[in-house]
């Protein structure tokens, strides 16, 4: 006899948003912390969960806990239902402010340091009621929210997936790897800057995520510097700094420094090494519409990269992006 459990009855938000936290933080001291309630409250409040589903929800170990199948089907409808809440929230707020809104970006390292901000200034002058919702991470740590619907696009990086997942990638720019000086640095005046006269400066490096971080050592390794003398900062402001305040010489993605490369105070080193390919671009949705303020965003970053092409600071993919070519270092300054 199949059991009726009168979900749409018995379930509740607060219900919803506990299986969710713990899901997601995988332990109930640190779920009862981000959901603001003592332990065991949020213990009875599991227990209320199991009742209702007839089912174990999470195993428990000896560090922590791991959602059941049961708990793992729960937790997933329990962020979609979250997120067309918050989405219903947001779209009641736009029809209550013309123009206004809301749109729920995730981003990559890299393109939250270099091409999001500039596109974020352009929104906020051209539609300052839409409001903006960032959420910083790794591509495998948003692909679930996008899925789910708490964000609503993915700027960065198109790693190609290991396996198909279903989300349209739209390929907008290229990120190559780059060295990068300050304006007027010394090597800037020498007829022809090849390898070895990098070699005469001091390298300082960011700390970034490991797949960015193989592709900057390789191009280390191919112009021949020496890393093992290097200074390395996960603070971008302070490789930032120091690149304007020394002659110091740095290898990354050009456009972690974007600005400063727009506004001619940093500039590419033109070597001839090629770089291999780093598309970025757009992850979409599967199934749903892009909100207004959504498409209001994609516009001003369309707008922002055009600028950066224009600029000569990155190759810019257009429309057919059927064959994206391998950037190199070279590049001229900004105007």
């Amino acid at each position: 006899m199949t059991l009726r459990r009168y979900l749409d009855q018995r379930l509740k938000l607060h219900h919803l948003r506990a299986v969710e936290a713990i899901a997601v933080q995988r332990s109930l001291l640190r779920a009862s912390a981000t959901l603001g309630i003592s332990q065991p409250a949020l213990t009875r409040t599991l227990q209320d969960l199991e009742e209702i589903t007839g089912q174990r929800l999470f195993d428990r170990l000896p560090r922590g806990v791991r959602a059941t199948e049961a708990g793992t089907l729960l937790a997933t409808s329990a962020r979609r239902i979250l997120a067309e809440l918050r989405r219903l929230d947001e779209e009641l707020d736009r029809l209550s402010e013309p123009g206004g809104g809301t749109v729920a970006i995730g981003t990559l390292p890299v393109a939250a340091t270099g091409v999001l901000p500039g596109a974020l200034t352009r929104l906020t002058a051209e539609h300052p009621g839409i409001r903006v919702r960032l959420e910083q991470g790794r591509t495998e740590e948003l692909l679930p929210k996008l899925a789910a619907g708490e964000i609503d696009l993915i700027v960065g990086r198109l790693y190609e997936p290991a396996v198909p997942d279903g989300f349209p990638r739209e390929p907008l720019w290229e990120e190559p790897i780059s060295v990068l000086v300050r304006a007027g640095h010394p090597v800037l005046d020498l007829p022809e800057i090849t390898p070895e006269a990098l070699r005469r400066y001091e390298l300082i490096l960011p700390t970034v995520s490991q797949r960015v971080g193989q592709e900057i050592e390789g191009l280390v390794a191919l112009l021949d510097l020496a890393p093992t003398t290097s200074l390395r900062s996960s603070s971008y402001g302070f490789i930032r700094e120091m690149l304007h305040a020394t002659d110091l010489i740095a290898v990354m993605p050009r456009l972690m420094m974007a600005g400063d490369l727009l506004r001619g105070t940093l500039r590419v080193v033109p070597l001839l090494a090629p770089a291999p390919p780093r598309p970025a671009g757009l992850i979409l949705p599967q199934d749903r519409p892009m909100p207004p303020g959504g498409l209001a965003f994609i516009a001003c970053l369309r707008a922002h990269v055009a600028e950066i092409g224009e600029r000569g600071l990155a190759a810019i993919t257009l429309a057919d992006t059927s064959a994206l070519e391998s950037d190199r270092t070279v590049g001229r300054p900004a105007r």
